[in-house]
C-alpha cells in the first residue's frame, strides 16, 4: 500500500535511526541530522547522508553547536572522556547530554509544521530507558502532547521503537537488508569504531544475538580488548 510522504525523521546515522529510516521510507519526506558537538557527529552524519542518498530522501543538517559549547557530557569532551566497558548506568551515565532529545524534537516539530508535514519520527528504544531520561516512554508521551498542543496542525510524535530492544531492531534491519557496516555507533568518534566502549559493545552483542554477520571494522578486533 502506498502511503503519503507526510513525515520528518530525526536521523543520527546509527543503527536504530537508519533501521527506522528504511522501515518507514514510504512515509518520510525529510530527514534531519543535528550537529551538536558530540564526538561522533561527523561519522554519524556520513552514514546518514549515505542512506538518505540511497533512498532518495532529502537530508537537512541543523547546527546545534551551542550544546557542545555550553553543556556538560563526556560525549562532548573528546574520545578519551568516553569510558570503556559495558552499556550500563554506572559506566555510561557520563555520556548523558541533558535534554538533548527535547531540544531536537522541539526544532523538528517546528520544521515539520513549516514544511506541511504531519509527523515527526524518533528512534529511541527500550535499551536506552534506564540511562537516558529523554528516551523513556513517559518523556515521549509528554513530548508528544506538547508538540500536538503547540502546533496548529497538531503534529504527531511517532516513536515506534520505544518498547523494542536493540536486538529487535537489528532483526528488523536484517529483514530490510540493511548493511550495518554503513552505520556508526561508537561514542569515541574516531574514524574506526573502537569496539570496546558501551555503545560498541551493545551494537556487537545485538548483531550477534540477531544472527547477523557483523562486517563492521573495529579498532580492536582482539577478544582481549573486549574484556
Amino acid at each position: 500500500m502506498n502511503m503519503t510522504k507526510d513525515s520528518l525523521m530525526v536521523l543520527s546515522g546509527g543503527m536504530d535511526s537508519v533501521t527506522m529510516l528504511y522501515e518507514y521510507a514510504d512515509r518520510i519526506e525529510l530527514a534531519v541530522n543535528f550537529c551538536y558537538g558530540s564526538n561522533h557527529n561527523a561519522r554519524e552524519l556520513e552514514c546518514a547522508r549515505y542512506h538518505c542518498e540511497r533512498l532518495g530522501i532529502e537530508l537537512l543538517v541543523i547546527d546545534l553547536s551551542f550544546i557542545g559549547e555550553l553543556f556538560h557530557s563526556s560525549l562532548l569532551e573528546g574520545s578519551e572522556a568516553i569510558p570503556v566497558g559495558e552499556y550500563d548506568f554506572d559506566n555510561m551515565k557520563s555520556t548523558v547530554v541533558p535534554f538533548r532529545n527535547g531540544i531536537m524534537l522541539a526544532a523538528a516539530a517546528g520544521l515539520a509544521e513549516s514544511h506541511g508535514l504531519k509527523s515527526v519520527f524518533i528512534a529511541n528504544h527500550a535499551g536506552d530507558h534506564a540511562l537516558y531520561p529523554d528516551c523513556r516512554e513517559a518523556f515521549v508521551k509528554a513530548m508528544a502532547g506538547a508538540i500536538a498542543e503547540g502546533t496548529y496542525d497538531h503534529i504527531r510524535l511517532e516513536a515506534p521503537y520505544t518498547l523494542l530492544t536493540k536486538v529487535d531492531i537489528a532483526r528488523k534491519g536484517a529483514e530490510l537488508g540493511i548493511d550495518y557496516s554503513k552505520t556508526y555507533s561508537c561514542y569515541k568518534g574516531r574514524e574506526t569504531q573502537c569496539g570496546r566502549c558501551g555503545t560498541c559493545r551493545e551494537r556487537r552483542a545485538a548483531l550477534a544475538e540477531a544472527g547477523i554477520e557483523d562486517t563492521t571494522v573495529y579498532f580492536d578486533e582482539d577478544e582481549e580488548g573486549m574484556e
